[in-house]
């Protein structure tokens, strides 16, 4: 007999909702394994371009960073002189800074503080000088994780008041954010960003969702992602000090997850982080708006996203809070070394002048002609698609097409049970082979329907998903028309 049942499960955890994107994860490997046993269906494999992976995605990985931790892990290999000179001399000063000289040693809370330092110097020279203290970084299994622990402080120092904490958190956004939300029972706060307007974030939506979130939740904390997922836009400089000044009138706790900064290829588009807007806006607001910002291993160049590796900095907390904080952050123990590892890789790449920089830049230009291509590309191929409409995408790893459903086809996916575009995937994955993410799993306005689609991916497979794509939604329009 089970030990636990549903009833004794804490009630927080039986909030939390299975995603959308679950059982059609699922049902694509299992097509996958049907195909392989020679079941006939109607196409020969599935592509799922519903994650975020690089790696899972067809694009290979950085030949630096696998031979640095090849070597970590199995240390005989520095004397290999099959290894380029700077990946063996990285090798030991990484080791170096490992207790005992192995990768398998417990760290400091924050991380080893040889990759603390480099992380904070990457930080400093993106962000133009602006100083940051390696004290002031946590290094986590992934900056998912880093996110959790913020919320989890957060929902920890206002667990005081009678009312749930609030969050305010952008729709769409993606799934797992408001699943930890869930998690902690705290209230996701929406804002909406305006679709027509390439996905723009507006104080003014923010003010409305604040003022409607009052008597329903405390509101706490201003949750941004940018450059964008789902949506693939990307905050000006003049939007974000906007940003920060509602957050400082508001007294809201700012969080900004910038893991796709790396990805931002949009005409006209820069990546610019909170941190450097915030220090550049001066007194007060530089030394008083709460800060934490995010990073990670798993997005960019690198796109490691199993090593969970990330990062957070935060940025004017109080020294009391700083204390509670590394106390919370120690209940992990520490952070896998190897996704550590990957970030100091990340912080720190191979050079101009250095044997390994050919090799690596010639594999990063391979991947950022990838994206440059697939950012401008996809976008215009779907709006030549009859009922899809698709706004530009400047950074990310990610576009949120609209579809213009026929009213039959909406009224059929209800007969089923279904959300529109929830069905709209399932029948793409059983009748092309396309797995997609449905606009109903990051929220969207109510009457609208959208996919997701991930374009870190070769150009050869991005070009056989629109194919199946477009074959499929004209066939679908015809059959409800």
């Amino acid at each position: 007999m089970s030990l636990l049942c549903l009833r004794e499960i804490c009630r927080k955890m039986r909030s939390i909702k299975q995603t959308e994107l679950e059982p059609l994860v699922r049902r694509a490997n299992q097509i996958r394994t049907e195909v392989t046993q020679g079941g006939r269906k109607p196409c020969k494999d599935v592509i799922d371009v519903s994650w975020g992976d690089k790696h899972r995605g067809g694009v290979q990985p950085l030949t630096f960073v696998r031979q640095v931790l090849a070597a970590c892990l199995y240390p005989q290999l520095i004397h290999s002189y099959k290894l380029p000179g700077d990946v063996r001399q990285r090798v030991q000063s990484l080791l170096g800074a490992c207790d005992g000289g192995s990768v398998g040693s417990y760290t400091p809370t924050g991380g080893i503080s040889y990759i603390q330092c480099s992380v904070s110097n990457f930080i400093s020279r993106r962000d133009g000088g602006v100083p940051s203290s390696p004290e002031n970084i946590f290094m986590t299994s992934g900056s998912q994780r880093s996110i959790m622990q913020v919320l989890n402080m957060l929902a920890d120092f206002h667990n005081q008041a009678s009312l749930p904490t609030g969050v305010l958190t952008a729709v769409p956004t993606y799934s797992s954010f408001k699943m930890m939300l869930q998690r902690l029972g705290a209230a996701v706060v929406p804002y909406y960003l305006d679709e027509e307007q390439c996905w723009a974030m507006e104080v003014e939506e923010l003010r409305r969702a604040l003022q409607a979130s009052k008597g329903v939740c405390n509101t706490v904390a201003l949750y941004v992602i940018n450059p964008g997922n789902p949506t693939g836009h990307v905050q000006s400089r003049k939007c974000i000090e906007k940003v920060i000044r509602f957050a400082a009138e508001e007294r809201l706790f700012l969080m900004a997850d910038e893991v796709y900064q790396e990805s931002v290829f949009g005409e006209g588009s820069e990546f610019v982080s909170y941190k450097k807007v915030l220090s550049e806006m001066g007194p007060p607001l530089s030394h008083t708006v709460e800060l934490a910002s995010f990073h990670s291993a798993s997005k960019g160049f690198m796109g490691e996203c199993g090593l969970r590796g990330g990062y957070v900095e935060l940025v004017n907390l109080d020294p009391a809070v700083m204390r509670y904080a590394y106390t919370l952050f120690s209940t992990d123990i520490c952070a896998p070394v190897t996704g550590q590892l990957a970030l100091e890789l990340m912080a720190n790449p191979p050079r101009p002048g250095d044997p390994s920089y050919p090799v690596y830049a010639q594999e990063t230009q391979s991947i950022r002609a990838m994206l440059v291509h697939n950012m401008s590309w996809v976008p215009e191929f779907l709006n030549n698609i009859p009922g899809i409409s698709c706004q530009p995408m400047m950074g990310g790893a990610f576009v949120f097409p609209r579809l213009y459903l026929p009213q039959a086809a909406i009224e059929k996916a209800k007969v089923v049970g279904m959300q529109p575009d929830l069905w709209y995937c399932k029948r793409l994955l059983e009748e092309a082979g396309v797995c997609v993410g449905p606009g109903c799993e990051y929220g969207q306005k109510e009457g609208t329907h959208h996919i997701r689609l991930c374009v870190m991916t070769p150009v050869e497979t991005m070009e056989e998903v629109l194919k199946r794509l477009k074959n499929f939604h004209l066939h679908f329009l015809k059959e409800f028309s």
